[in-house]
């Protein structure tokens, strides 16, 4: 028996807007600029889905991540990955007890609700591995007991993109697992400034403004933003054109070796529902698409030499889709 649609209401948006700003204010204490990481923070927590966050360092990745987690009252996590990490690091593993004859389970630092992954892609590849039923599944394996991790549960994950000497590429089948990948730009001229006077001054700490159960019910509240038919044909349209088909340039095609997969038309949908919840709409448009397409699309995309030796990204690409699909 299906479910009637329910649109949120005009109490529930403003009510959401009012909490999310509030959100917005107590990162801001620590994070100086930075608009388009800290929305897209937002979103992904609204969105229920992992993140990437990518830059050089010293760009307050980290930083951001944390505050926005003692913002959230939620269990916070960091794992520093290293070379050395080990699967149990980070999932747990069992303990023999001589006292009792038995083996207890030790839960690792996986077992969070938001859980940093810094410098993710330092770890080794059955790390990496160890992460897949976690992000995927929201479950963990250790020896033949399954765990079910807590809700909400988001992997919030920083890499640098220069540093090349003891760092690993993440698998293409976890890198899907994350519902965007953000880029973090250099502050403004006047950002830098405040930041500098900012750290002569004490440090302060987000206050709490979101609980588990909080977040739950926003995530509940943002599925029930609608997209409408047309919308919806719109965003299989973008992903299709990312395997040469549809609707997409014939330009872009010849650069793609393997498209995106039907999980980034889910996430697409769910971030735009995410970026309409974050500006007060119980319905999203084809600007919320746009608006996120780079996040959502560029790390699903792989392309071949002749892109490389071309000079051409990825963001090129999608680019280039989002100029040839029609919009509704």
């Amino acid at each position: 028996m299906s479910t009637e649609y329910r649109a949120p209401s005009v109490e529930e948006l403003a009510s959401a807007s009012a909490t999310l700003k509030r959100v917005r204010e107590q990162v801001g204490r620590v994070i100086v600029g930075q608009k388009h990481m800290v929305d897209r923070l937002l979103i992904g927590l609204l969105a229920d889905g992992h993140l990437l966050l990518e830059g050089y360092p010293g760009l307050a990745k980290t930083t951001a991540v944390k505050a926005l987690a003692n913002a959230l009252s939620a269990r916070f996590s960091r794992i520093q990955f290293t070379p050395d990490l080990l699967p149990a690091d980070v999932l747990g593993t069992q303990i023999y007890n001589p006292r009792e004859g038995g083996f207890s389970t030790r839960q690792g630092p996986i077992f969070a609700n938001i859980v940093l992954a810094d410098e993710i892609n330092r770890a080794p590849a059955k790390v990496q591995s160890a992460l897949l039923e976690a992000m995927q599944e929201r479950q963990v394996t250790i020896a033949d007991q399954t765990f079910t991790l807590p809700r909400p549960f988001l992997v919030l994950a920083t890499q640098n993109p220069i540093e090349q000497e003891g760092t690993y590429s993440l698998p293409e089948a976890q890198v899907d697992r994350f519902i965007m990948k953000i880029v973090v730009g250099y502050p403004t001229a006047a950002e830098e400034r405040e930041i500098m006077e900012r750290a002569a001054r004490p440090a302060e700490t987000p206050g709490a403004v979101l609980t588990p159960e909080t977040i739950l019910a926003m995530q509940q509240l943002t599925r029930r933003v609608l997209i409408r038919p047309a919308l919806a044909d719109y965003i299989v349209a973008l992903v299709q054109s990312t395997r040469g088909a549809g609707a997409g340039s014939s330009r872009v095609a010849r650069y793609i070796q393997v498209g995106a997969s039907p999980r980034a038309t889910l996430a697409l949908a769910a971030a735009a529902r995410g970026v309409a919840l974050l500006d007060g709409r119980e319905y999203a448009v084809p600007d919320d698409i746009k608006d996120i397409a780079l996040d959502v699309l560029r790390h699903r995309i792989l392309l071949n030499y002749e892109a490389e030796a071309e000079s051409i990204t990825a963001d090129h690409v999608v680019q280039e889709i989002l100029a040839t699909v029609k919009t509704p």
